[in-house]
């Protein structure tokens, strides 16, 4: 379902993303892995389009998405932002139903709403929560919110940015379930960027490391624990000793 070949980024003379090859298999779930500032959110964008390459090619279900049409290449996906990045200004209803109420997936109210509450009751929030603002929710609710949001216009492709940011350890063990029943549930292929190794274990199929830019390590889940990659290994027992240097 996405390919990425010898995709490489530089913002001016700091080179991000130097030769990133990557697959995702349609249906699996992509784990991104990897220290601050190694070009995991870069690469999301690269693929979204919101950031041009400097070279390389990325391939969404066989198309170019250099040249596919915008509004068609956008309806394919869905997001979960890493702060939830609700509008303060919509209720919830209108925020889940964010896309279904303009633009090419545009549906009457009522039927925007009606999905809405709909999404809404499969990550665990009633249709009381409906018309409330973002202001009046925990942190755990407006996250749910934001995977309601994601998945309103069943898409192909669901991109997680760090799911379980800020959230307490009780909290990311449900928004962790959450995700991995309805990607198995949609039959939606999964890619998320995180630092949390549990997420990764709930969630993950297959694992790839960022180190410097490049794809380090990428294999199964069923491998991550007996991979001898020194950059590897030293991220998953966050240990402070090893190649990866620590900043002080």
């Amino acid at each position: 379902m996405i390919t990425l070949e010898n995709i490489s980024k530089s913002f001016g003379d700091k080179q991000v993303l130097r030769g990133v090859n990557l697959t995702v298999e349609t249906g699996k779930s992509l784990v991104i892995i990897g220290g601050s500032g190694t070009g995991k959110s870069v690469t999301l964008k690269c693929i979204l389009g919101l950031i041009r390459p400097d070279s390389g090619r990325i391939l969404i279900d066989g198309e170019d998405a250099a040249t596919a049409e915008r509004d068609a290449f956008l309806a394919k996906f869905g997001m979960l932002f890493q702060g939830a990045a609700l509008f303060d200004s919509m209720p919830v209803w209108e925020n889940v139903a964010f896309r279904l109420l303009r633009g090419s997936l545009k549906r009457p109210r009522a039927e925007a709403r009606d999905i809405a509450v709909e999404k809404l009751r499969r990550v665990g929030l009633g249709p009381e929560v409906a018309d409330l603002f973002p202001a009046e929710l925990s942190g755990g609710m407006q996250k749910r919110v934001g995977l309601a949001r994601a998945i309103a216009a069943d898409p192909e492709i669901i991109f997680f940015d760090e799911p379980t940011t800020g959230l307490d350890p009780i909290m990311s063990g449900v928004i962790n379930e959450l995700v991995r029943e309805i990607v198995v549930e949609m039959g939606a292929t999964a890619m998320t960027i995180t630092h949390d190794m549990t997420s990764v274990r709930a969630i993950a199929d297959d694992v790839a490391m960022l180190h410097a830019g490049k794809v380090r390590w990428t294999g199964p889940i069923s491998d991550l624990d007996k991979a001898d990659d020194p950059y590897l290994r030293q991220f998953v027992t966050g240990s402070a000793d090893g190649p990866i240097e620590a900043v002080r």
